[in-house]
């Protein structure tokens, strides 16, 4: 398992100005549709259909995530579209949808979702150490840190569109 080490934050509005004065230069945009299969306070379980909106190609994941807050231990890995199809009919979920931006700002990679069925940006950041995550001094156009906030979690906003 990998370790997954991200801070994220309720982003107040997209950072046009900043693309436009190249501090934020997009390095791709992907429409995203996730769907989980089992979920606890501590563990999930989703597979996503990533749509690049450059190029059209559409690939496929299954993840699974241990542990909550600043850092999680993460497994993903590609799916064929046949497995994806079969999982997500079986269960008849609602997805979640978002656009995610990934774009490089000073030197690092930030993450970027709008999500369709609730007004809500989140912006990411992933770190190598967790000491490098806990020193980062975040911009205010950031917006306020949510990182150990469950109200803002993926999963959290899946199980209110599935009416649990």
């Amino acid at each position: 398992m990998s370790l997954e080490i991200e801070r994220k934050f309720l982003l107040p509005e997209f950072p046009v100005a900043l693309i436009e004065e190249a501090e934020l230069k997009v390095i791709s945009e992907h429409r995203i549709e996730q769907t989980y299969l089992a979920m606890d306070e501590n563990q999930e379980l989703r597979v996503r259909r990533i749509v690049d909106l450059a190029s059209g190609e559409v690939s496929y994941t299954h993840t699974f995530k241990l542990g909550n807050g600043l850092s999680r231990e993460e497994i993903e890995y590609a799916i064929s579209e046949g497995i994806y199809e079969q999982i997500v009919k079986a269960f008849g979920f609602i997805p979640l949808t978002k656009n995610r931006v990934t774009a490089e700002w000073q030197g690092g990679i930030i993450e970027i979702d709008t999500y369709d069925q609730i007004e809500l940006s989140v912006l990411e950041v992933e770190f190598d150490s967790e000491e490098a995550a806990n020193s980062f001094m975040a911009p205010e156009w950031f917006g306020k840190d949510i990182s150990t906030e469950r109200q803002y979690s993926n999963k959290k906003v899946w199980r209110e569109l599935q009416g649990k």
